[in-house]
């Protein structure tokens, strides 16, 4: 995960503020008397290995190239008292810019991490910069840590119940899956679950997700094909009541965020069955495109909060970095493979160590 991010940050990094300066102020100390020692020792032993004194001349390059060398370090000594000026600041962000662009973060996030990064950094003297550590705290500026569901869930019931969480995306998004690994999260977590088959637009979907549901054993709810999949939604919150069944996952068909009628189909839904969460559900590694749909389903439906899918094979991170800061919502977890355990609560503080 974030392969390639991570391996053009790191490199960007260590393009630290000296560079920018073109003086190398670390070493400046540590090899300033060695520097002048060795050349002055090189002058000392090539005169004292002649018989005769050397001509006056000689003597005179050694104090010159003494007195060079001494300039020289009082230059780069007060290198240390520059400052980062909004123009090298720029000449620095570019790089950023155009490696955070190209591993699909979003251009609004872009600017984000620029304006945060150039408050910490612009007015500083370039031996105080720390470049790693301000990046570090730009981006967890960013992110956000999301409530924790479970926690959530067990406060509201049963004063509230059942709880109904809507899950939606786009086509291939891995919806159905996900949802199959929420369920198991939540039989391992002590809660009782059905699942609601609300799909009813997409060749075999019912069946997936009763192959699902068949395997964490539980109940499913589901119509024929071209049902009202508000009605699929509504009846399996009325057999959740009946059956007292603490939460009801429904899934929906996948619709692109630009079919405007199947996005007030969506609206519908949520009217309908009233979610105590609505969830959008996206791949991570379509980058930008995801964090646009997340955008437009958050405008046309109040979302709770986002589950990234694969993003176990995201090596560019864009949309992990963009997604919840483009819609104002958090990423609840990430989908880290096939298998039903694998649905990771999302940790930005984990995050951005995988980054940095």
């Amino acid at each position: 995960m974030f392969k390639f991010l991570k391996e053009k940050l790191k490199s960007w990094i260590k393009k630290s503020p000296e560079e920018i300066a073109e003086q190398p102020p670390k070493k400046v100390k540590k090899n300033f008397r060695k520097e002048t020692s060795v050349k002055l020792k090189k002058k000392k032993d090539a005169l004292a290995e002649i018989e005769q004194p050397k001509e006056k001349t000689e003597i005179q390059e050694i104090a010159e190239s003494e007195q060079e060398i001494e300039t020289k370090a009082k230059s780069r000594f007060r290198w240390f008292k520059k400052k980062i000026t909004e123009e090298k600041f720029n000449e620095l962000f570019e790089q950023l810019q155009l490696i955070l662009l190209q591993n699909n973060t979003a251009y609004e996030v872009v600017e984000q991490i620029k304006c945060s990064l150039g408050q910490k950094l612009i007015g500083k003297n370039l031996s105080e910069a720390n470049l790693q550590e301000s990046l570090k705290e730009s981006i967890q500026e960013i992110l956000q840590n999301p409530p924790e569901i479970i926690k959530e869930i067990k406060s509201t019931l049963p004063a509230k119940f059942p709880f109904v969480i809507i899950f939606v995306g786009i086509n291939g998004s891995g919806k159905t899956t996900t949802i199959a690994k929420f369920a198991y999260l939540l039989k391992n977590s002590g809660f009782s679950v059905c699942l609601a088959a609300a799909d009813t637009f997409r060749a075999a979907s019912i069946e997936q997700i009763q192959h699902h549901a068949d395997n964490l054993q539980v109940p499913l709810i589901k119509k024929d094909y071209g049902a009202d999949p508000a009605s699929v939604g509504f009846d399996a919150i009325q057999y959740a009541k009946k059956h007292h069944i603490d939460v009801v996952l429904i899934d929906t068909a996948g619709r692109m965020q630009t079919s405007d009628s199947l996005m007030h189909e969506m609206e519908k839904i949520v009217r309908v069955n009233k979610p105590d969460m609505t969830i959008f559900v996206g791949e991570s590694i379509t980058g930008n495109d995801a964090t646009q749909q997340a955008k437009k389903f958050a405008d046309t439906i109040p979302l709770s909060g986002i589950i990234l899918s694969k993003a176990d094979v995201d090596e560019k991170a864009g949309a992990i970095l963009s997604v919840s800061y483009v819609t104002g919502k958090p990423i609840f977890f990430l989908g880290t493979g096939q298998k039903y355990e694998d649905l990771k609560p999302f940790n930005k503080e984990e995050v951005i160590k995988n980054l940095l």
